[in-house]
């Protein structure tokens, strides 16, 4: 009886320090975890948190950059200012028209490119690469690159247009052609990144569906339309509003290529909101528009959701 009890004891000293040790062990984890999580909480809280708060300070006030001291409170002025402002209307309607324009374009050409080197031949790999390449390439380096061959009277496009009897064309430098040139630069140089992402989602769809619909005599279009697109529809989905997103943030392009001319046609609301906030040191009119900007944003991003959420649910 003794015995029976003793081990029963042993049994249960020996379980309660097990249970210590994994609690030991389970702390420890934790602590690692907020040690490896601390560095990335502090940078997101300097550059993400700490500038969104400050933003939404000094858009109610008259802060100018080389004058801190001297800020006061203005209230709604920086707001209603906004809705006279004709450069930032401007602004706003190319950035709009930007991504009207990019998003369907460059997912198109993405698209094409990936029913291109899915197919089987000599080479197919040199091509992988070289339509991915400009992905990976600086949006300076492309901004510089076709600059130069956009030049309207010694670039390289102007001479080949010359060589096939076309007249040289302004580009950039052109306020009706600039915004158009910018929206093909940008597509050109993002299309590789998509067209990896289309590639992975055809190598997923299965090649007896394809010769199942061959059997039935479907062509190559019909496949492509009832086969390959619904295939492909959530990582469509995905690229729409990744896409989206990032052409909302066109400021390299034109600030590199043309400085937001001629007379405003490729000034963006992220370039306008540089240029009042670090060339004219107006921080307190770039913080409203900031603001508001980031709003719009959002709401762009929840309606995306929603649209995307309703087609998924029916």
């Amino acid at each position: 009886m003794k015995k029976l009890k003793l081990s029963r004891f042993v049994q249960v000293r020996n379980t309660t320090e097990h249970y210590r040790q994994s609690n030991h062990y389970k702390k420890g984890e934790v602590a690692a975890a907020y040690g490896f999580l601390i560095p990335a909480l502090v940078l997101a809280t300097l550059f993400i948190v700490l500038p969104i708060i400050l933003a939404f300070t000094y858009g109610f006030t008259d802060y100018y950059l080389l004058k801190p001291d001297a800020k006061q409170f203005t209230g709604m002025e920086n707001f209603k200012r906004m809705l006279t402002d004709d450069v930032l209307r401007q602004s706003f309607l190319n950035t709009i028209k930007f991504v009207v324009l990019v998003v369907p374009l460059q997912l198109a050409m993405a698209l094409g490119l990936a029913l291109i080197v899915n197919k089987k031949f000599k080479g197919v790999g040199l091509f992988r690469t070289a339509y991915f390449s400009p992905a990976v390439l600086s949006l300076v380096v492309i901004s510089i690159l076709w600059t130069v061959m956009l030049n309207p009277t010694s670039g390289l496009i102007n001479e080949m247009l010359a060589n096939i009897g076309i007249s040289k064309q302004p580009f950039l430098t052109s306020a009706s052609q600039a915004m158009y040139t910018i929206v093909v630069i940008s597509a050109w140089s993002g299309c590789g990144y998509q067209m990896m992402i289309f590639l992975a989602g055809l190598k997923n769809i299965d090649n007896q569906i394809y010769e199942a619909a061959e059997i039935d005599g479907a062509n190559g279009l019909q496949k492509f339309l009832y086969i390959t697109i619904p295939s492909l529809k959530p990582i469509t989905m995905f690229l729409v509003i990744t896409t989206t997103i990032q052409a909302f943030k066109l400021i390299v392009q034109p600030m590199v290529m043309t400085g937001g001319g001629p007379d405003y046609s490729t000034m963006t609301i992220l370039q306008y909101i540089y240029e009042y906030g670090f060339r004219h040191r107006n921080v307190g009119y770039a913080s409203a528009i900031t603001l508001v900007f980031t709003v719009f944003l959002i709401i762009v991003s929840i309606g995306i959701k929603r649209l995307f959420g309703e087609e998924k649910a029916a």
